[in-house]
């Protein structure tokens, strides 16, 4: 399969990897210079489960991307930052044919609605991962652990080819799993980036020392219950205690001592994090139906604080 993933970061590098190795034709697109220098002079370089790899996949910088002309992708995974899509998007749209379908596996609430400008329904997939990646510097990504892919197609029409990208990623092992209801899932997920992305970049701690403090359980258990009682309003049935056990097994689990990407973002690199598309678009949607979400709009607006100082 002819794929191109937008955003070389870490878990980008991952999928690119391990796409790569399974014998697909893998092109990547990304942003930072220094990364794209990296890996076209070095190949992409990873700590696969403590092995060292390196592997050599065509890169383009974003401002590049008019070097592949009349290239049209089979699919296109998007792993660029929540805030950075629509502007990436209006830059790789001519990579999207007719025929051309969009996966997003972003963290976060609300993509669809950026995607629908430069994809038809019938051509778009949801999903999200649960496996983890770091970067230790430019074309260097550190693999750990293991993890899986749930997939949907956004409309009816998309499902034969979302079975194809199903077969395609557990030929590279990548685990991935067809979902009939992604969007629970996304919200799901959502209230993990909601409680430990956002938890550990203000506390600037891993995964398994913030479980580690006896203040874990609570304030999980109130940020969850807003992003339960918002996705309520939307259709989707979160359980409180269900998903505090999903989340609070990540203190324990093989990815404990991992940081999460938004403390990656912002703590190491200082970089704007995709805040408002976690906590604050729960903040967002819950003055929209009137439901207080007193966590989630204070932590939105800690995180884009620490933004502000950290970027002075």
């Amino acid at each position: 399969m002819k794929i191109v993933i937008v955003g070389a970061g870490a878990m980008g590098s991952r999928f690119a990897l391990m796409l790569h190795h399974s014998g697909n034709e893998v092109t990547l697109i990304d942003g930072w210079p220094e990364n794209v220098a990296a890996i076209k002079k070095f190949g992409l370089r990873a700590q696969f489960n403590g092995k060292s790899v390196v592997a050599k996949i065509p890169i383009y910088q974003l401002d590049q991307v008019q070097q592949l002309q009349n290239y049209q992708a089979d699919l296109l995974i998007a792993f660029t930052k929540s805030n950075q899509l629509e502007a990436t998007f209006d830059k790789v749209k001519t990579l999207i044919g007719p025929n051309t379908y969009v996966l997003c596996l972003l963290n976060g609430l609300g993509h669809e609605a950026v995607l629908q400008k430069y994809v038809s329904v019938d051509h778009l997939i949801l999903g999200i991962t649960l496996w983890t990646a770091a970067l230790s510097g430019p074309g260097q990504a550190v693999l750990i652990g293991t993890g899986n892919v749930e997939l949907q197609n956004f409309s009816p029409k998309g499902k034969e080819f979302t079975l194809q990208v199903e077969k395609v990623f557990a030929a590279a092992g990548l685990n991935p799993q067809y979902s009939d209801n992604v969007k629970y899932s996304i919200w799901r997920k959502a209230c993990v980036n909601g409680t430990l992305n956002t938890l550990c970049s203000l506390l600037e701690c891993n995964i398994k020392e913030l479980g580690q403090t006896s203040f874990a359980p609570t304030l999980l258990k109130e940020i969850i219950a807003e992003f339960a009682a918002v996705a309520a309003h939307e259709g989707i049935n979160l359980n409180p205690d269900e998903v505090y056990q999903h989340v609070a097994v990540a203190f324990t689990s093989d990815s404990a001592e991992h940081y999460p990407s938004m403390y990656q973002d912002l703590v190491q690199n200082h970089r704007q994090t995709e805040i408002d598309f976690i906590n604050g678009a729960v903040w967002s949607k819950g003055q929209q139906y009137k439901i207080a979400t007193p966590y989630c709009a204070l932590l939105t607006q800690l995180i884009h604080a620490k933004e502000e100082l950290l970027q002075q």
